[in-house]
């Protein structure tokens, strides 16, 4: 029996190396590799995310019954366009007035830019109103595009978001600020954050030689009673200021 019991060494070390585990880098399947393929797309998808620019997105909202707005309006893109980083988008809102009606007003074709509607400015990250006055006031198109913004007002769409304002009145103390401060209100119930030029323009601001308009709320300029006069030099230099500081103001804020 003692010879029975004999075990060959040589077997038995054969069989323990057969059933050791494997290395755990052995171990891993298809599942595992795939997994640190996937982790390795991610991480090279961040990298290219962190070098991708992303742009600050202001629009300049207008409406415009003889292009003076307008003209405003294209040197403020001028000036957010000059801002690393941000650019600007110039639409109009609906008019309300009949083709009739503008026409006997001899009021020139709208510019040929978009018209937007209410949802697209939860797209923004700031935006630019410009205006015509209409006794001390904005017009009624700009007030009915506003008054169709309930469901942002609702939903808090706009809160935080950056706004300032640019005009256009026919005279001197024809609104210049009356216009600016009667539109906070609109910008308050949206809980928007309201940005003013201040005195970014002295050259313009404190010149008293010749007439030029706008004020501490924002640019501006003055079309004359019968409509004749378009922007000067100097309203121009303030509309491009006044892109260009509410554009960096807004880069802030998206950031």
């Amino acid at each position: 029996r003692g010879g029975s019991r004999c075990i060959d060494t040589r077997s038995a070390t054969n069989d323990v190396s057969r059933i050791q585990p494997s290395p755990p880098h052995k171990r891993m399947g298809s599942g595992a590799g795939s997994c640190g393929s996937k982790s390795k797309e991610e991480n090279q998808e961040k990298r290219r995310s962190k070098g991708t620019k992303q742009m600050t997105k202001i629009y300049i909202v207008i409406y415009t019954t003889y292009g003076h707005v307008f003209k405003m309006a294209e040197k403020v893109k001028e000036g957010v366009d000059a801002v690393d980083g941000c650019e600007a988008t110039i639409y109009q809102v609906p008019e309300t007035l009949p083709a009739e009606v503008l026409e006997k007003m001899h009021a020139p074709p709208k510019p040929d830019v978009p018209i937007i509607t209410a949802n697209e400015l939860k797209e923004a990250d700031g935006i630019l109103f410009g205006v015509p006055t209409r006794f001390g006031m904005i017009p009624a198109q700009m007030k009915a595009f506003l008054d169709s913004t309930g469901g942002l007002w609702q939903s808090g769409a706009l809160v935080g978001k950056p706004a300032g304002i640019f005009f256009s009145t026919a005279t001197q103390g024809g609104g210049q600020e009356t216009t600016a401060l009667t539109f906070v209100t609109q910008l308050a119930h949206h809980g928007m954050i309201f940005v003013p030029t201040g005195y970014i323009s002295p050259a313009e601001q404190f010149n008293m030689e010749e007439i030029i308009a706008g004020s501490a709320y924002g640019a501006g300029t003055f079309a004359g009673a019968d409509g004749s006069r378009m922007p000067s030099a100097g309203e121009l230099n303030r509309a491009l200021a006044q892109g260009k500081s509410f554009s960096a103001v807004a880069k802030k804020l998206s950031s």
